[in-house]
């Protein structure tokens, strides 16, 4: 049998481009129908599902803020809890300033040339130690002092490791000196001193410390007491 193509190739593209056409719009048709829907659902999220949930949240608070209200003294209660929280952040901040008369009862000299001190200051804020004293046996005494002092070293121990010592005192500065006589008579060297000390020496984190002088040492945190002899008559210092 013989068949013959009738219909032209212009008519059979223009037939295919309809085609196509009827495709695309059916497919455009079904996108914006699925585009639609989910534009209905969120909305119905944001507007419905949503609302609802904040509502219930609201009442929520509302009904735990009266609980709250009922509570008695529920002030007070807070400003002690406050409170409580506080005194354990001061606790780990405090500086160990007890150190000093360990620090004192290391590095004072002894014997011949014996100092006895008068008083002492410790200013927290630009750590420095101020001394007031007096020396049996004059410049000499002193200079064994200051040379003690400045070679003097802090060992201890922060987190569970041991650090490097530290010397214990920096930018040793002379203050008043003068000659005067004790209550006794005795013609003595009066003197003041002060120096800078490292920050790690009386925080709390440094644990286990030791002073270690020249000839000397001391477990800090440990001493039971402080000798009398380090001070003169009736005078037993003082931390300002």
């Amino acid at each position: 049998m013989i068949e013959i193509n009738l219909i032209p190739d212009v008519k059979l593209e223009l037939l295919r481009t309809q085609r196509q056409r009827r495709n695309v719009i059916s497919l455009s048709i079904l996108v914006a129908i699925v585009a639609g829907a989910l534009v209905a659902l969120l909305a119905v999220y944001v507007f419905v599902v949503q609302t609802v949930a904040i509502g219930f949240t609201d009442n929520a608070i509302d009904t735990q803020y009266k609980d709250l209200q009922k509570v008695q003294d529920l002030s007070k209660t807070l400003t002690i809890q406050k409170q409580l929280e506080e005194v354990s952040s001061l606790h780990s901040e405090k500086r160990l300033s007890s150190r000093v008369f360990d620090i004192m009862s290391t590095v004072v000299p002894t014997g011949t040339n014996k100092v006895s001190l008068s008083n002492f200051e410790l200013d927290a804020e630009k750590n420095t130690i101020t001394i007031e004293g007096e020396a049996m046996n004059g410049y000499e005494a002193l200079e064994v002092f200051k040379k003690t002092i400045s070679k003097t070293t802090f060992e201890y121990v922060k987190n569970g490791k041991k650090q490097a010592p530290l010397l214990i005192a920096s930018d040793i500065t002379d203050g008043d000196q003068r000659y005067g006589e004790s209550n006794d008579g005795t013609r003595v060297l009066r003197f003041s001193l002060s120096f800078t000390y490292p920050a790690a020496l009386f925080a709390p984190t440094s644990e286990q410390g030791r002073i270690i002088a020249p000839n000397k040492q001391n477990a800090t945190d440990s001493a039971v007491g402080v000798p009398s002899s380090l001070f003169t008559n009736g005078d037993s210092g003082g931390i300002e």
